[in-house]
């Protein structure tokens, strides 16, 4: 299967599950692999027959600047949820949701969630 990445895409939101993560808000960053077959867009040379790259970044900036919850994966699942549900043509998709500075002790680089999902043979 092809696949369409939209890497790096930079968010600011509220999640979390302590008070100052809600009320302070942090950095969000999302990355998403969408897996489809590609070869009638390429022929057709036409968007509609692929996917926008720019509705995938206005989707994950919709879920993640959105209504604040508690969890990455939340974010996680929902952003996967909705790309499969807006592109008919994407059979499957892996989105991860990084949080660079998460309210821990220690030494990271970043705590990140990766969801993989596929559609289900009969939705379409």
């Amino acid at each position: 299967m092809d696949k369409i990445f939209v890497e790096g895409m930079r968010f600011y939101g509220y999640h979390g599950a302590y008070r100052a993560e809600n009320e302070l808000g942090q950095r969000f960053n999302a990355d998403v692999v969408l897996e489809m077959d590609t070869r009638n867009a390429a022929s057709t040379d036409e968007l509609e027959d692929t996917v926008n790259y720019a509705l995938v970044y206005s989707l994950a900036q919709e879920i993640i600047e959105g209504d604040a919850v508690q969890l990455v994966e939340t974010l996680a699942n929902r952003l996967a949820d909705r790309l499969l549900e807006v592109f008919p043509p994407v059979q499957g998709v892996t989105v991860k949701v990084t949080k660079p500075d998460p309210p821990i002790h220690g030494h990271y680089n970043a705590v990140a969630v990766e969801v993989s999902r596929e559609r289900r043979r009969n939705e379409h």
